[in-house]
């Protein structure tokens, strides 16, 4: 029999300094009532989560410690939107289109590096 430590059988992945995505990108998709502020889904933030999902994982970068795309409830910016946010970083954008989410992806998540004029 193989000795084994105790805390090697319980080690909280969690506890981890390192995080578990290198990337982790939140889109909201937020449908607000009619008539109340702008939202992210009325925006397209559905079809562009979904264009970002297909290109990272055509890109090879989705899976456990590359890059995960979520879908998010409100996250609170639907007036600067839509919205999404990618961490560790905490940065946030906006974007228009697939052209927009391809330059995050390319500028971003592969190049390291920000998109100015897409922060908000």
């Amino acid at each position: 029999m193989i000795p084994v430590c105790i805390g090697q059988l319980f080690q909280n992945p969690a506890m981890s300094d390192k995080p578990f995505y290198e990337h982790h990108v939140f889109f909201c998709l937020n449908q607000r009532e009619p008539g109340e502020r702008v939202c992210c889904a009325n925006a397209g933030a559905q079809a562009a989560q979904e264009h970002a999902k297909r290109r990272v994982k055509q890109l090879g970068l989705a899976g456990e410690g590359k890059v995960r795309i979520n879908k998010a409830g409100c996250l609170e910016r639907c007036e600067q939107g839509p919205a999404l946010v990618i961490y560790p970083e905490g940065v946030w954008y906006t974007y228009v289109d697939n052209e927009d989410i391809d330059e995050i992806i390319d500028v971003h998540i592969v190049g390291g590096k920000i998109v100015e004029r897409l922060k908000i």
